[in-house]
């Protein structure tokens, strides 16, 4: 049998603005044969909370217009329990288990990229983590992007495009909710026994941490390939040890 040469699931986590959606973009656009080869990625396949969290304001809004309780956040904007963090997860978990149904050979030629963001607001990481169901845990290697609080701040600022507020690309927090909700951060805390690994559920997760603090994913192109290659293979290599 033909040595396997791609991740089955990558899960892509930032701070908000730290360059997640610049990474998938720059993967996307990526020819297959060379994604493969430098990157050991496949074919392409996207799980993003993003989505499913600007669904959620919308349908309170036209609830509201309705004249009918809001169900998931209040007028501000934010949730009304912490559970509906917790519950993207799951419905992270929910969509990658409809999509093997779908396709029996789904992780043969495919990579799933798995992205979120979580402050500690709101339980950060480990709460997040301990919500991935074992199907992605058993096949899971993680990228972080690292950048401080005030680049974070400065991008979210820079992308904002009021006309889109529902893009992938262009959407942006107020920086009153940015500093709620995601200036303190927990990975620091969950990475720092282990430089190489993390245990989840019992479960052993490769990581690696590609340093953006010059802002590569803005740069994008050869820069930012040359940067993705390096981590992604240091990543590979402790990915075929588990």
């Amino acid at each position: 049998m033909e040595e396997k040469k791609i991740f089955d699931i990558i899960l892509l986590v930032a701070r908000p603005a730290a360059g997640k959606s610049e990474v998938i973009d720059f993967l996307k656009k990526t020819p297959l044969h060379e994604r493969i080869n430098r990157f050991h990625i496949g074919q392409f396949e996207e799980i993003d909370d993003f989505p499913m969290l600007w669904t959620w304001f919308e349908e309170d809004t036209l609830l509201e217009k309705m004249g009918h309780p809001r169900l998931h956040t209040d007028q501000a904007g934010y949730f009304l329990g912490q559970h509906f963090w917790n519950l993207l997860i799951e419905r992270i978990g929910l969509e990658y288990e409809k999509k093997q149904r779908d396709n029996p050979a789904y992780t043969v030629t495919i990579t799933t990229m798995i992205e979120f963001s979580r402050g500690k607001e709101h339980g950060g990481y480990r709460s997040a983590f301990s919500h991935l169901s074992p199907k992605i845990l058993d096949k899971l290697a993680i990228l972080y992007i690292d950048v401080s609080w005030e680049e974070s701040l400065r991008k979210n600022r820079k992308r904002f495009n009021p006309d889109r507020p529902d893009s992938i690309l262009e959407h942006s927090l107020p920086k009153s909710k940015m500093e709620h909700l995601y200036k303190e951060t927990d990975w620091d805390e969950i990475s720092r026994e282990d430089p190489y690994y993390l245990t989840i559920k019992g479960f052993r997760i490769p990581y690696v941490v590609l340093d953006n603090s010059d802002d590569v994913t803005t740069t994008g192109g050869e820069v930012l390939g040359s940067r993705l290659e390096q981590v992604l293979k240091a990543l590979w290599n402790l990915y075929k040890k588990t």
